[in-house]
């Protein structure tokens, strides 16, 4: 069996970025409150709202699809960068938010396994990037 490569991995991993992104993206469209693709899915919010992540996360679907696609440095370091601005703003927010206003059966701790799961992506991400950055120097 073949082993993958670095770039490979990367590639497959931005794709993935790009698919999540976009369902997000759909989910919010659509109300459709997924855990997973609504970080905070057992928080009360209104159609507007849903629909401007809808429209900011197809965004995000386009970047990770381009920088797929072109694997240029400069994208590649503007998703790494523009991605952990996104995990400490959530970590962030879930912190500081208090939720049992909203709602008193809601806890942040309820969010965190979402959170993390983007945080190990995020990671696999800077992980599979800097043989990219060292090859391409």
């Amino acid at each position: 069996m073949k082993k993958l490569s670095q770039d490979q991995i990367l590639k497959f991993l931005l794709y993935a970025g790009a698919l999540y992104f976009l369902g997000v993206a759909i989910a919010h469209a659509l109300g459709s409150k997924i855990p997973g693709l609504f970080v905070y899915y057992n928080v009360p919010s209104y159609p507007y709202q849903d629909r401007i992540i809808s429209f900011l996360t197809f965004g995000w679907a386009g970047l990770f699809f381009l920088t797929a696609r072109k694997m240029e440095p400069d994208l590649i370091k503007l998703i790494l960068i523009i991605g952990l601005v996104a995990v400490i703003a959530l970590v962030v927010n879930t912190n500081i938010t208090d939720f049992k206003q909203l709602d008193p059966s809601i806890s942040s701790s309820d969010f965190n396994w979402n959170i993390g799961v983007l945080i190990f992506y995020w990671l696999g991400l800077v992980m599979h990037s800097r043989q990219h950055f060292i090859k391409n120097k």
